[in-house]
C-alpha cells in the first residue's frame, strides 16, 4: 500500500481532509446527529438508537474522538461522550471556507 503523503499538501488541506473523515460513513454521521439532538453527554444509549453492535459503536466513537468532534469523559465503568463545541466550530469555519468557493467559469467541459 501506497504512503499517503499527507507533507506535501497544506495544514488546511490535510485539516479538511481529517474532517471529511468524520462524514464518511454514516454510523458516524449517525451518532453525531445524536449527540446534538441529545444535547447532552450520552453513555450506553447509542447501540439502541443507531442500531449497531457495541464494538462498531465503539470504534465510531474512537474515530470521532481521534478526529477531536467529540470528547469523551469517564464515569464509572462507562464512558461519556458529547459534541467538542469549539472543535466543531472550527471545523465549520474551515469547511464552510472550502464549500463557499464559486466556480469561476460555466464553460467548463
Amino acid at each position: 500500500m501506497g504512503l499517503a503523503k499527507t507533507e506535501i499538501f497544506s495544514d488546511t488541506q490535510n485539516e479538511i481532509a481529517v474532517f471529511a473523515k468524520a462524514f464518511g460513513h454514516p454510523a458516524r454521521v449517525a451518532i453525531l446527529q445524536y449527540l446534538f439532538k441529545a444535547n447532552t453527554c450520552i453513555c450506553g444509549d447509542l447501540v439502541e438508537e443507531i442500531g449497531l453492535a457495541q464494538p462498531t459503536i465503539s470504534q465510531h466513537l474512537k474515530e470521532l474522538k481521534n478526529l477531536g468532534l467529540i470528547k469523551g469523559s469517564v464515569e464509572g465503568t462507562s464512558v461519556c461522550y458529547c459534541i467538542d463545541a469549539a472543535q466543531w466550530r472550527k471545523m465549520k469555519e474551515t469547511m464552510n471556507v472550502f464549500l463557499d468557493q464559486d466556480i469561476n467559469s460555466e464553460t467548463c467541459c
